[in-house]
């Protein structure tokens, strides 16, 4: 019924959770977006900003870009996972919202240059790793009296969920957000997430903050 177009990111995990989660049948299709494959015709025509996450629904004929606009397309399109109106739904829209706008694009920043160009610009570097730290500190104030973000488990916590299983790249101490770290460790145990985490193939476990001593 719907062909998802993914890679072994966090935004391209995003979608294959909620799939997951869902119960919706989906094939996956493999990006290689280390082999530029995001630029070939056949995907520029279903994603036009050359990026993936990218779905097509043959239900409806609707293809849809972005990771957002998916998560919201298949939470109405199902009924699960967003409120269908109200403040809980708009609760569920403004984190999902601080994740595309915030923790997306930041934490992006963190891995490109404290990852991957360590040293070579330290002002970005430093600027970028205080900036993980706020949001993080963020995420942990809401979660001190809540399960989950928007109270009930939903497209927020599944769109915020895989940029913070990169915690190690992002040179964080999950111990420092004990709020987080609850959260992180009870999301990655749900099954659908679990399958969700390892499309389009496996690289590795879902990764998992030291015991506790």
């Amino acid at each position: 019924m719907i062909d998802l177009y993914t890679w072994t990111t966090p935004n391209g995990r995003k979608a294959s959770i909620l799939l997951e989660e869902l119960g919706l049948p989906y094939t996956a299709h493999a990006i290689d977006i280390t082999k530029d494959e995001q630029f070939q015709p056949g995907f520029l025509a279903i994603s036009p900003n050359n990026k993936i996450p990218a779905i097509v629904d043959h239900e409806t004929g609707i293809s849809l870009m972005e990771s957002g606009a998916i998560m919201l397309y298949l939470a109405d399109k199902t009924g699960q996972l967003l409120p269908r109106e109200g403040e809980p739904r708009y609760r569920v829209i403004e984190w999902l919202m601080w994740q595309m706008g915030g923790v997306g694009p930041m934490l992006g920043q963190v891995h490109h240059f404290a990852r991957f160009n360590k040293g070579a610009a330290p002002y970005a570097e430093e600027r970028f790793l205080k900036e993980a730290q706020r949001l993080y500190g963020v995420l942990d104030r809401r979660l001190a009296d809540r399960e989950f973000v928007a109270d009930t488990y939903s497209i927020a916590d599944i769109a915020i969920w895989p940029w913070i299983s990169r915690f190690e790249w992002q040179t964080i101490d999950l111990d420092d957000f004990p709020n987080v770290r609850r959260w992180y460790e009870v999301i990655a145990h749900r099954p659908a997430v679990q399958r969700g985490y390892h499309v389009p193939k496996k690289v590795g476990d879902i990764p998992m903050p030291e015991p506790r001593t």
